[in-house]
């Protein structure tokens, strides 16, 4: 690992790598783009259609729907189907009943005015029709297991039909983002946000059985009874809805966000990389928090939310680098005269010698297959340490006998402090790291404030502060580029003013 790789500096002629199913070339041009570069990629060839077409992505996907249209057959299917088993699976819920038979018709209408109007928008109208048939079993109160899953698993179908074989047709022009190392749009980029985002839905799917009434109990290996107190307290209860349901609905549109468009949609749907990211981030860190508000607010632990919770931290770290060259993008079209709604809903492509590096490249820094879904992400010992450090703090209250506002502080802080650890593996988002130094403070100060604290749990208070600080500075190796956003993910000039930093 050479330090120009840890620097801004996106201009060594020497960087490859992309996509790992595509081989054999270098660079095309590194470097950042110039005002000339910016020019010519205002005309039509280079902003609108990327093979000198007048069609712009968002207009290509607009009209897909009506150029291709089996899928409206499979969607008119489906309605009929929820037609049909509306009376037949028993709902018992007259309100269940009737929203199978309304969303049913809806769905067949919709479709027939895609396939008989060409009108692109009634076909994505049908997705948002199906993540309704998701929500509507938990908005209900479905009685029925059978309704449940009926309209759930229609839901999910639908969104596939209309929205994600549509989104998933291959785009033409350059993949890699300009100044980076990597495309963050992969298939196999977006595989363990996938894998987390399926096991998410099941777990949550499982404990909304539970709060719906369907089972009478809830499985867990650790804390026993711990899952069923949470979900059958007054912190749940106060939700309108199933919360448990309403993370399973969350992590289904994370899924299914997570396989749509190919892998140039950073530039061809910045819209939806946006909503993507906007449900991992800050959404999935708000449940994040409820999870570790639960032995404060209720006095247990969940494993199974455990779980779940852990997995979304990992979800916002592989996710920031894709939001990120999203980001830079819009910022390239509306500098080259596009209005930001045009921008965001519309895409674009940018000239084939301004990639980063060309289409065929192999990423030179770490060409595993295995590690290629991880691009983005790393591990120093520091930040390891950090979580070792968080992990010990949750657990300091059994080993010295702390009880109260003491072990509730030790509860929160300690996780606080592995959450923004983890989500400071992704480099993009390495500055994370800084905000574990007032978690550290306040875990030096909080024995001096609460009092009563057994000294043995002060002594170990200091000792985990302080090494916090000491692992939570310094930056660690980046080990790949981003076009220029380095300087903001490391925040440089704390480094070099930094004498801990590596």
């Amino acid at each position: 690992m050479t330090d120009d790789r840890q620097t801004d500096s996106i201009d060594d002629p020497t960087a490859v790598t992309t996509d790992a199913r595509e081989r054999n070339s270098r660079i095309d041009g590194g470097g950042e783009t110039t005002d000339d570069s910016a020019e010519n990629g205002s005309d039509g060839e280079n902003r609108d259609g990327g093979d000198g077409g007048s069609m712009r992505p968002g207009t290509m996907m607009l009209a897909h729907p009506t150029k291709e249209i089996w899928p409206q057959y499979a969607i008119i299917s489906l309605g009929i189907w929820l037609l049909a088993t509306a009376p037949a699976l028993g709902y018992e819920s007259a309100l269940m009943s009737w929203n199978s038979v309304v969303s049913g018709l809806v769905l067949v209408a919709l479709a027939g005015l895609t396939i008989y109007r060409e009108s692109g928008y009634a076909n994505y109208a049908n997705g948002f029709v199906g993540l309704w048939l998701v929500f509507a079993p938990i908005a209900f109160w479905a009685p029925s297991a059978a309704a449940y899953a009926n309209h759930a698993l229609v839901g999910v179908m639908v969104i596939t039909f209309s929205v994600l074989i549509v989104m998933r047709s291959e785009m033409d022009g350059p993949a890699v983002p300009p100044g980076w190392s990597y495309n963050p749009s992969t298939g196999t980029q977006r595989a363990p946000l996938i894998a987390l985002g399926i096991f998410g839905f099941f777990a949550s799917w499982y404990m909304a059985a539970f709060q719906l009434g369907y089972i009478g109990s809830v499985w867990d290996p650790i804390y026993g009874t711990g899952s069923e107190q949470i979900l059958t307290s007054k912190v749940s209860k106060a939700f309108p809805v199933s919360d448990a349901g309403l993370g399973a609905v969350a992590y289904s549109v994370e899924a299914l966000m997570s396989f749509m468009g190919d892998r140039r949609r950073w530039r061809t749907m910045p819209w939806m990389v946006a909503f993507f990211g906007v449900v991992v981030i800050p959404l999935g860190f708000v449940q994040v928090l409820l999870v570790i508000m639960q032995p404060i607010m209720v006095g247990t632990w969940c494993t199974l939310c455990l779980l779940s919770a852990f997995g979304m931290l990992w979800m916002i770290s592989l996710t920031v680098d894709e939001v990120v060259a999203m980001g830079q993008f819009l910022v390239r079209l509306m500098r080259q005269g596009d209005s930001f709604w045009t921008a965001f809903w519309m895409g674009g492509t940018i000239p084939k010698d301004e990639s980063a590096v060309s289409d065929g490249a192999m990423r030179a820094i770490d060409n595993s297959p295995v590690r290629e879904p991880f691009w983005g992400v790393s591990i120093p010992w520091t930040l390891l340490a950090a979580m070792a450090l968080g992990v010990w703090l949750m657990l300091s209250p059994t080993v010295f006998g702390t009880t109260g506002l003491m072990a509730d502080s030790s509860h929160l802080v300690g996780s606080l402090v592995v959450s923004f650890t983890v989500i400071a593996t992704g480099e993009p988002a390495r500055a994370i790291r800084f905000l574990n130094v007032p978690l550290a403070a306040w875990i030096v100060v909080a024995p001096w404030l609460i009092g009563g604290v057994p000294t043995i749990a002060v002594i170990n208070a200091m000792v985990v502060g302080a090494l916090v600080v000491v692992c939570s500075v310094p930056r660690g190796p980046i080990e790949d580029r981003y076009g220029g956003w380095e300087r903001y993910a490391t925040l440089d000039t704390i480094d070099r003013l930094n004498p801990l930093s590596s």
